[in-house]
């Protein structure tokens, strides 16, 4: 991988075994595409409450020549597990077949580099206490954000107005920032 794995815990207490673990299991996606570029792994246990005891959730987010392959964006109650073991497992298991149908498809050889400026935004609602917000786009859209999206601690960062560059990928209820980069002044293309 061109850049370090980046690990993230939410509600749940991180151990260097558990790092190990995840690193492996982040490591061993080479096998199946050699060009990932980057990884990002999140793992919480939400502190909703729920009958059947606590619930955990992994997201994996793999960076990848043309395109981003984003694994337990918002999972059904159905695939949340207890079993922390069993959430990374099914996790990484479905990141390897989105990178072997990625690598099948043959996307990151035929697609041209985009030079394209990166959306840009500004942060227009945030819900700290829930972890989201929305972005006004400059055609007067609104796109939901995650604050799993937001990349670092930008969204500790964010205020009302806070400009923002941003993907958008269609989400259940509309748009949706799939990634989220705060404090990003537009560049002017030199002549």
């Amino acid at each position: 991988m061109e850049k370090p794995i980046q690990i993230a815990f939410h509600g749940i207490t991180p151990t260097s075994e558990l790092k190990e673990q995840i690193e492996e299991k982040a490591t061993k996606l080479e096998r199946y595409f050699d060009r990932i570029v980057g990884c990002r792994v999140t793992v919480e246990c939400p502190n909703r409450r729920h009958r059947q005891g606590k619930h955990i959730r992994v997201r994996v987010e793999l960076s990848v020549p043309g395109a981003k392959l984003v694994v337990g964006r918002d999972p059904a109650e159905s695939e949340q597990h207890e079993d922390l073991s069993a959430a990374l497992n099914a996790a990484f298991r479905e990141a390897r077949r989105q990178l072997e149908d990625h690598a099948r498809r043959g996307d990151h050889r035929s697609r041209p580099e985009s030079h394209e400026e990166p959306a840009r935004a500004k942060v227009s609602r945030i819900f700290r206490e829930e972890g989201y917000g929305f972005l006004a786009t400059p055609d007067g859209r609104e796109v939901y954000f995650d604050a799993r999206s937001v990349l670092g601690d930008g969204f500790r960062k964010m205020r009302v107005g806070s400009p923002v560059r941003y993907a958008e990928e269609a989400g259940d209820e509309g748009p949706q920032a799939s990634t989220v980069a705060v404090g990003v002044a537009s560049r002017r293309r030199a002549r």
